[in-house]
């Protein structure tokens, strides 16, 4: 089974933590959450291959430096796309799954990837993992590759549930998995990751960005209104 991580041009990243981060501080944020996904990823040993699928320069500079393969996207045609375009390539060189993961995922780890593919069943089969809200689909293990079609977005997990019922298959829902399932796109997110313990480039990074100050900022108005 392949990784796949799609990543979006990095100036046009988390546009939705504009109300707390400046557009480098938000490069750089994504930077170093797709470093952390990155480590997490080739440190599985289950796991057969890791593919970044992006049109960016600084994403594909990433993923070289952790020995990846860099599928070049020629426009920027969103997520769904971009993990098609990569289930297809799979499936006509014979690789016989994919596992998608967000390159917004900075807690997760490698033992939950582990997890996965060790619960996943004898294809055809589908896993899946939901956003912290249960909302969105933040993980997709399919075998074949191309099982079914994607529907990713801010609601894309009953869609993907259903396209699983259409085909009879009975798909592995993880829900005891926290750090894949909780994706940082809002300031909510941002604080929600912040107040959990870790060890990752994000949480060492996120003192030297404008967040931290933001972050106190709000709070003492909160104080104050108190």
């Amino acid at each position: 089974m392949w990784a796949v991580l799609p990543a979006k041009d990095f100036r046009n990243a988390k546009k939705r933590l504009s109300p707390a981060l400046s557009p480098q501080e938000r490069q750089s944020l994504f930077a170093v959450m797709l470093e952390d996904v990155l480590e997490a990823a080739v440190n599985a040993p289950s796991l057969d291959g890791v593919m970044v699928v992006t049109r960016d320069p600084q994403a594909a500079c990433l993923a070289r430096k952790y020995n990846v393969e860099v599928n070049n996207e020629p426009t920027n045609d969103g997520q769904s796309a971009a993990v098609a375009r990569a289930a297809c390539q799979l499936n006509q060189t014979r690789r016989n799954g994919i596992l998608t993961l967000p390159g917004d995922t900075p807690n997760l780890r490698t033992s939950e990837i582990e997890t996965i593919i060790s619960k996943h069943p004898p294809a055809p089969a589908m896993s899946i993992v939901p956003s912290h809200d249960k909302l969105g689909s933040n993980c997709i293990a399919l075998t074949p590759p191309n099982l079914i079609p994607f529907h990713f977005g801010h609601e894309s997990f009953q869609p993907h549930l259903d396209e699983a019922t259409k085909r009879h298959i009975d798909p592995v829902v993880h829900l005891d998995l926290p750090g894949i399932r909780l994706d940082i796109d809002t300031p909510a997110d941002l604080v929600r990751f912040l107040k959990g313990d870790g060890e990752t480039r994000t949480h060492n990074s996120r003192c030297a960005s404008g967040f931290a100050t933001y972050f106190r900022s709000k709070q003492n108005m909160t104080g104050t209104a108190r």
